[in-house]
C-alpha cells in the first residue's frame, strides 16, 4: 500500500512538474531590427572601394554588435540607385560597393549572400531593402554606361537637385522593379523584402517643383483616362505595391513584404497631427496598403518624440493601429540617431515600451540606423540592460502559415558538473532556429540557437541570486523548433 501511495505521489509530482514546464514562460516575442543603409555609404561599407576583406570585416562587426545586443533582424539596403549589392544579370554592381558602377568586388564575393549567411548564423532575419523608384543618387558617381539612365532613358526623368528618378506611371518602371524583386526572392535565402518612403520624390529633390511627368499624364488623358493627376499617380503606386506582394508570395510565401512610409498619412489624422501630407506630396496612400493587407509588416517612420504635440510618437502609432484592420505587424521606425545619454536613451526606451503597449500581440520596432547603435555605446548599453535584456523571437505571421513545425527528438547526457543536451530535428527543412529552455528550481531561462545547432552543454547547478549566492538545480529542459514564419513547435519535455 505504501509503495502504491509513493508511486501515486511520484506521478503527481511528475505531472505537476510537467504542468509547470508546459505552463512555463514562453520566449519573448518582439521584432528588433536596425536599418543598414548603403546609399552614400551611410552605414556599410564605410566608403566605396574597400577590399573584400575590409568589407566583410565591417559587416561581421555590425552583425556581431546586433547579436550581442539581442537584435533579431537586419534591414540591409541592396538596391540604392537601380544597382546591386549582389550578383545580378538585371542591374550593375553598385558604385557604393566598389567605387565603379558595374565593377564586381575583387577578390570576388557576393555581398548579399555573405550577409544572409552571416545573419542566419547569428539567428537573425535578413530583410533586403530596395528603392523601387530612385534611378541615380547625387552621391552615386557619374552616370555610367551601365546605369539605367543610359540603358532605359525612356523610364527616367532628371530632377533639379541632380537626382534621376523613375517615372512610376511607366509600365517599364514597374516591370523592371518587379523583375529585380522576383530575381532576389528566387535566388537568395532572404526573410523579407523592404521598401522605404521614397515613392514619388520629396519636393525638395526637384527644387520644390512638381514631378516632371507631363508627357506621361498627357498620354494617359489622350487614351481616355479620367483620373486627376494626383489620383493617377497614387493609382500606379497602389497597383505596384499590390503586385509586388502577390509576386513575392507566389515565389516564397514565407518571405515577408514590408514598407516603411513617412510617418504621417495626412495632417489631421488624427486631429492633433500636423506635418507633411505624404498622400498629396509623395502620392503614397500608405493607409490603403495597411487597410488592404498588401504588406506583412508596416513600419511608419515615427521619428518624432513622445511629447512633440503636433507630431507625437504615441498619438501617431495609436492612429496607425486603428487602421491596422487586417492585423498585420505594425513595427514603427525609431529615430535612434538622437544619440546616447540618459535623456535620449529614456526617449527611445519609452518609445519601445509604448509600442509594446499599443501592439501587445506583435510588438517590435526598427532603429534608424545601425550607425546610431555603433556610435552611442550608452544607448546600446541602456537597451541591453532594459528592454532588450532577454532574447526575443520575431512575432509569428499567422496569415502566412499557422501550422506548427514538427519539433525535435531530445536526449541528455551527464558530463560531470554539466548536462549535455542534444537533439535531432524531425523535419530539418522546417528549422530556422531552435529555442532551448532550461528550468533551474522554479526559474526558467532560454537561449536561441541557429538552424545548424544540435547540442548545448549547460551546468547542472546555476546561481540564481547573485546577492545571496543562492543556487538551484537543473530540473528540466525543453527544445523547440522555430520555422520561417515564426511558428514554434511543441517542446519535447525532458525531466531530469
Amino acid at each position: 500500500m505504501l509503495k502504491k501511495i509513493l508511486f501515486v505521489l511520484l506521478i503527481g509530482v511528475s505531472s505537476q512538474l510537467k504542468a509547470q514546464i508546459n505552463n512555463g514562460p514562453k520566449i519573448q516575442r518582439e521584432f528588433r531590427a536596425a536599418w543598414v543603409a548603403s546609399v552614400a555609404n551611410i552605414n556599410w561599407p564605410s566608403k566605396p572601394g574597400l577590399t573584400t576583406q575590409q568589407q566583410q570585416d565591417e559587416a561581421i562587426a555590425l552583425l556581431d554588435m546586433l547579436q550581442k545586443n539581442n537584435f533579431n533582424a537586419v534591414i540591409f539596403q541592396i538596391r540604392p540607385q537601380a544597382d546591386a549589392f549582389y550578383k545580378s544579370n538585371i542591374e550593375p554592381w553598385s558604385y557604393f560597393l566598389t567605387g565603379v558602377q558595374g565593377q564586381a568586388p575583387n577578390p570576388y564575393y557576393d555581398p548579399l549572400e555573405f550577409w544572409v549567411n552571416a545573419a542566419h548564423e547569428r539567428g537573425m532575419e535578413l530583410h533586403v531593402w530596395l528603392n523601387p523608384y530612385r534611378a541615380h543618387h547625387v552621391s552615386g558617381g557619374a552616370v555610367s554606361d551601365f546605369s539605367v539612365v543610359k540603358k532605359h532613358p525612356d523610364l527616367v526623368v532628371k530632377l533639379k537637385q541632380g537626382y534621376w528618378w523613375f517615372d512610376p506611371s511607366k509600365k517599364g518602371t514597374q516591370d523592371l522593379a518587379s523583375s529585380v524583386v522576383k530575381d532576389i526572392v528566387k535566388r537568395y535565402d532572404i526573410d523579407g523584402v523592404h521598401f522605404d518612403d521614397y515613392f514619388y520624390p520629396y519636393a525638395e529633390y526637384n527644387g520644390g517643383a512638381d514631378f516632371p511627368d507631363n508627357e506621361s499624364y498627357a498620354a494617359y488623358q489622350k487614351s481616355g483616362g479620367k483620373l486627376a493627376r494626383g489620383d493617377w499617380r497614387r493609382d500606379h503606386v497602389n497597383k505596384f505595391v499590390k503586385r509586388i506582394y502577390k509576386e513575392i508570395k507566389a515565389e516564397k510565401k514565407y518571405v515577408k513584404f514590408g514598407i516603411s512610409p513617412f510617418g504621417i498619412w495626412r495632417p489631421g489624422y488624427p486631429e492633433s497631427i500636423r506635418g507633411m501630407d505624404q498622400y498629396e506630396k509623395l502620392y503614397a496612400d500608405a493607409k490603403l496598403w495597411l487597410n488592404e493587407g498588401w504588406i506583412d509588416y508596416f513600419m511608419p517612420q515615427l521619428y518624432w518624440q513622445i511629447n512633440n504635440i503636433p507630431l507625437s510618437f504615441p498619438v501617431l502609432l495609436g492612429w496607425w493601429e486603428t487602421e491596422n484592420t487586417k492585423a498585420r505587424h505594425l513595427w514603427p521606425g525609431l529615430n535612434s540617431g538622437i544619440g546616447g545619454g540618459e535623456k535620449n536613451s529614456d526617449e527611445i526606451i519609452n518609445q519601445i515600451m509604448i509600442s509594446r503597449g499599443i501592439t501587445p500581440k506583435s510588438p517590435g520596432v526598427a532603429h534608424w540606423s545601425i550607425g546610431a547603435l555603433t556610435k552611442h555605446e550608452s544607448l546600446r548599453n541602456d537597451l541591453l540592460a532594459g528592454p532588450y535584456k532577454e532574447e526575443a523571437l520575431v512575432p509569428a505571421s499567422s496569415w502566412l502559415d499557422k501550422s506548427l513545425p514538427a519539433g525535435v527528438a531530445v536526449a541528455t547526457e551527464d558530463r560531470n558538473t554539466d548536462s549535455y543536451i542534444k537533439w535531432t530535428a524531425k523535419k530539418e527543412k522546417e528549422v530556422f532556429k531552435y529555442v532551448v529552455y532550461t528550468q533551474y528550481g522554479d526559474r526558467w531561462t532560454y537561449r536561441t540557437l541557429n538552424a545548424k545547432s544540435s547540442f548545448l552543454q549547460v551546468p547542472k547547478v546555476m546561481e540564481v541570486n547573485p546577492k545571496t549566492k543562492a543556487t538551484a538545480k537543473l530540473n528540466a529542459v525543453k527544445v523547440t523548433v522555430v520555422d520561417r514564419t515564426g511558428n514554434e513547435s511543441e517542446g519535447e519535455i525532458v525531466v531530469l
